[in-house]
């Protein structure tokens, strides 16, 4: 159930509400980045307007031959300057000055000393020709405008106090007629600082603003820490944070504002504010996400553990044969089905043991004490001790009449007896095995005659190792059996046991008749084989009884084939 929750319940949750917010966050940050930039490009659009609407009557006097004739006219008298001023110069300066409100001031610096410097008339002297901007128009040379930064004085007329503010300007030479050139003339069209400052104070854009000229100087900035009105500062000297978004505009096609740019600079927290102000309500419905479906599926495992466990303590209980039900109320779900049905069980169970499982018992101990009486009566009846002195009696009789080789051969079978029928004694030592193995060989010798040979080594080192008893033999006699009887001329068998480190190694090999493929198949099927044993011997029982000693500790080769007779070896762990 927990496994349950984590994958069904509380990641999914999680990865939900993460990415839920991660994509938010996106699409909020990509909106406001769109929404600054149009921001930034509309200050740029209504400077460059309120910069173009100056251009704009720059070329209107530039282009004008009235004027540009009064300004070149050498007046004999004061009075013919002054009607010829009120009669077309104050009318066409009048009337630009209220239409375009961002203009401050309009302005022509002439060399004429024959006209009157005052009404919007400057007279181009050596001092102002020592400013920068005139320095600036006369390095470029041309016919179009120049827009830059000047310094404008203003005087109070009750203290006669002068003021320098900082305003921009469209400055351009009034070359435009070549006959009208006896004279330099330069327009100079000031612009309203207030109107500046409420362009680039855009109420949209929670960052700073800078405007950079040509050069990369700052010429203006709403940025309280640049102080760019006492000394120039150059944008790119200037340090912002790591998380600072620059948005930068500029007017490629405009002559006058080339290379200069309007620059926005916001912080990414304040880009991601609303996104910021929103986390602790999607954290909030998280937790709620959470939290609820986790009381819920608490509840629920509380519950079926309870239940489970119940259940369980009952079926141990049912185990060591006490058989009581469990008590509960009624459930209609799957743990209150599987709690009645156990209690059914249960029930069935009891009975069952009750009525028919106990008189069986009572019959079956029955029966196994008959059996026990039979086999007791059957026992002394045929007495292993009458069979040992029967034996021993003919062996006496067989020695008094000289025949030694009949009483070797009693005396050997007689010993084989006695360890057949003597269970006891479950292990013997390596060369007790080999007595045995002798007693047998030495019959079948007696019997066969010339036509039987065989060899025993015993390295030393194994011979006092115990072995289960009589774990070899069969396959001795197999070998003598199977494979030297059927021989004509008879063969050989060879018996060694030796010792590798913590492994003894039983291995027999024979010159008899061998064994086909199918066969040896057969004997390594009772390595795999779980039947039980049942009434079989020989090797398929000695195989049965490795298997129940050992485990699979022990290992069995089989090399045989028609014709070529038969190698068989056996690996038994050393015991302790």
């Amino acid at each position: 159930m927990l496994i349950l929750y984590l994958f069904s319940v509380f990641l999914p949750i999680v990865l939900t509400n993460v990415i839920f917010y991660n994509v938010t966050t996106d699409n909020v940050k990509n909106q406001r980045m769109k929404d600054i930039s149009r921001a930034v490009e509309q200050i740029n659009n209504e400077f460059r307007s309120e910069v173009e609407d100056a251009v704009t009557i720059s070329s209107v006097f530039y282009t004008d031959y009235n004027l540009n004739q009064i300004l070149e006219t050498d007046y004999k008298e004061p009075a013919a300057y002054i009607e010829a001023y009120d009669t077309y110069f104050r009318r066409i300066l009048n009337s630009y000055t209220p239409v375009y409100t961002s203009i401050q001031s309009i302005k022509i610096y002439v060399e004429n000393p024959t006209m009157l410097h005052s009404g919007g008339i400057g007279y181009l002297s050596n001092e102002m020709k020592q400013t920068d901007w005139f320095k600036l128009l006369k390095k470029r040379n041309n016919a179009y405008p120049i827009f830059i930064r000047t310094q404008q004085e203003d005087r109070f007329l009750k203290s006669d106090e002068k003021v320098v503010q900082d305003t921009f300007s469209i400055i351009r030479e009034m070359n435009y007629f070549e006959s009208k050139n006896k004279w330099q003339k330069f327009l100079k069209i000031d612009l309203k600082t207030s109107t500046i400052e409420q362009i680039f104070r855009n109420q949209n854009l929670q960052g700073n603003i800078y405007l950079v000229d040509d050069r990369g100087i700052i010429e203006y900035t709403t940025d309280p820490a640049v102080d760019w009105r006492k000394e120039a500062v150059a944008y790119e000297a200037l340090k912002f944070p790591a998380d600072s978004i620059t948005f930068d505009t500029g007017n490629t096609y405009v002559s006058y504002l080339e290379n200069w740019r309007i620059i926005g600079t916001i912080s990414e927290e304040e880009v991601l504010k609303d996104v910021r102000q929103s986390r602790e309500f999607v954290i909030v419905l998280a937790c709620l996400n959470i939290f609820i479906p986790t009381l819920i599926i608490l509840w629920i495992t509380r519950s079926l553990h309870e239940r489970l466990v119940r259940i369980l303590r009952h079926m141990k209980k049912v185990k060591n044969q006490h058989f009581d039900t469990i008590k509960q109320g009624e459930s209609m779900d799957e743990i209150g089905q599987l709690t009645s049905e156990f209690n059914r069980m249960t029930i069935q169970v009891k009975s069952l043991i009750d009525d028919v499982y106990i008189a069986d018992i009572q019959k079956k101990s029955l029966e196994l004490e008959r059996r026990k009486a039979q086999l007791n009566a059957l026992q002394s009846q045929i007495n292993p001790h009458f069979l040992f002195n029967a034996l021993e009696t003919i062996r006496m009789r067989s020695l008094i009449k000289d025949e030694t080789e009949t009483a070797k051969i009693i005396h050997n079978m007689a010993k084989i007896f006695r360890t057949s029928l003597t269970w006891g004694k479950d292990r013997v030592m390596v060369s007790e095995e080999m007595e045995f193995i002798v007693c047998f060989l030495e019959i079948q010798k007696y019997r066969f005659e010339d036509r039987m040979n065989y060899h025993i080594h015993i390295e030393p080192s194994a011979r006092d190792c115990m072995v289960p008893k009589m774990m070899f033999l069969p396959f001795v006699e197999n070998a003598s059996i199977h494979g030297i009887e059927p021989l004509r001329n008879g063969g050989r068998i060879v018996v060694q046991v030796e010792r590798e480190e913590d492994m003894l190694i039983f291995s027999i090999n024979d010159n008899g008749i061998g064994m086909d493929e199918e066969k040896v198949k057969q004997f390594y099927g009772y390595l795999e084989s779980d039947e039980e044993l049942g009434e079989r011997i020989g090797v398929q029982n000695v195989i049965y009884r490795l298997k129940l000693i050992y485990g699979d500790r022990f290992q069995l080769l089989i090399k045989s084939s028609p014709g070529q007779g038969t190698f068989i070896q056996v690996v038994v762990p050393v015991e302790p």
